[in-house]
């Protein structure tokens, strides 16, 4: 069910995630043309079919979560669930699971029996805290690895508490590691002469993989970053400003040349020549001196006229946007950042588009998130299950 054109066509990826971290990686290889086939229980399937806003019963968020996936449901307390996710395993490329440490093995299903099983597999595992360590059998969700990650300490404003980012970037984050790490695994299977091996990825590394130089500035100089709202400390001027309109506008003049233009094109020719301010280390030191200035001019305009001068300076900028702007926005529709989709009961609707953009093999969507167990019969019938075998399985509440 996949398309030769894709650059992940020929892989086939079974997926035992609920939620975010599991099924966003599994989502990427389904994008890029690998076969997933996504197993669910059959009492109820993956509880993001019912998270934030319902069409129909359904969350909006499955139809694109569980893109170009088949759904196969197994009850994988039964034996023959068991021995059904084993024969798929067997002939499978990669395993995507994010379980907690330990269920997997409790069902017989460890890491020893599925290479056993089959050597070339790769098995992608997501979890709170890793396989290994004092905490790795505490649950963990991306909120938590965020904060255990550092990303929560630094984010928001310094007199109130941390603040999460909006969206769950922990376990997104985290997925984005499982993909990396399962096309470095499958490079050296395949060009390295090496068998499958198992991919780690906890979601507190994840996040603290991402968090710059935070680690030798506390290292050499004792330093901890703390949260500083808009503005980034050592790096001006970079931060939020709002308009005449009540807009909000994301200006970063932080290179030496762009400040010097900034500061020409807002009629500030004095602090552009000045020679103090002609490196980054010198503008921090004014930095409170600068953003003042930068407010009160942006104060004094309307968003499309703020924009117009920061466009014309070449000036890095955006306004802040929402849903609504993208949707008309000319960059988005010319990069075909929405793909129109249609709901089950035959309503389109818009889905986010494709990332990254492949020039010779793009990645495309190519239906949306399915029924639960609607792939069942079709699966079991490719592992050799006749219509009688699938019968029974299902008078025995397996599928």
């Amino acid at each position: 069910m996949s398309t030769p054109s894709k650059p992940l066509a020929g892989l086939k990826v079974i997926e035992l995630g609920t939620l975010i971290a599991g099924p966003f990686a599994s989502r990427i290889c389904a994008e890029f043309g690998a076969e997933v086939i996504k197993v669910e229980s059959p009492d109820g399937g993956d509880p993001l079919r019912k998270w934030r806003k319902l069409y129909e019963g359904t969350s909006l968020w499955w139809f694109v979560q569980a893109r170009n996936k088949q759904s196969l449901t197994l009850n994988l307390k039964h034996p023959e669930g068991r021995d059904v996710l084993k024969r798929l395993l067997g002939e499978a490329d990669i395993l995507i699971e994010n379980f907690r440490p330990g269920v997997l093995e409790k069902l017989g299903l460890g890491w020893d029996v599925l290479h056993a099983l089959n050597p070339r597999l790769v098995m992608v595992r997501l979890s709170g805290f890793g396989q290994t360590g004092p905490m790795k059998d505490q649950p963990g969700f991306g909120a938590v690895g965020e904060s255990m990650g550092g990303l929560r300490y630094i984010t928001g404003f310094d007199d109130r508490p941390p603040v999460r980012t909006g969206i769950s970037i922990g376990d997104s984050i985290a997925a984005l590691w499982g993909v990396i790490g399962a096309l470095m695994a499958l490079r050296h299977r395949e060009v390295n002469g090496g068998q499958g091996q198992v991919v780690d990825v906890a979601l507190y590394e994840a996040i603290f993989a991402m968090m710059e130089s935070m680690v030798p500035e506390f290292d050499v100089f004792g330093f901890i970053r703390e949260r500083t709202g808009n503005i980034m400390p050592g790096i001006t001027p970079s931060s939020i400003h709002t308009s005449a309109d009540g807009k909000h506008v994301q200006i970063g003049a932080n290179g030496d040349a762009i400040f010097k233009r900034f500061m020409q094109a807002i009629g500030r020719t004095d602090l552009a020549d000045d020679p103090s301010l002609a490196s980054n280390d010198g503008r921090d030191a004014r930095r409170d001196e600068l953003y003042g200035v930068i407010d009160r001019w942006a104060n004094s305009l309307p968003l499309d006229q703020l924009m117009q001068v920061l466009t014309d300076a070449e000036v890095p900028a955006s306004r802040i946007y929402s849903a609504e702007d993208m949707f008309s926005d000319p960059q988005y529709l010319a990069r075909e950042m929405f793909l129109q989709a249609r709901l089950p009961d035959g309503k389109p609707f818009k889905m986010p588009g494709i990332v990254p953009k492949l020039s010779e093999t793009p990645g495309s969507a190519e239906w949306v998130g399915p029924a639960l167990g609607e792939h069942t019969d079709t699966v079991l019938a490719s592992l050799g299950y006749d219509q009688a075998a699938i019968a029974s399985l299902r008078q025995a509440g397996t599928v």
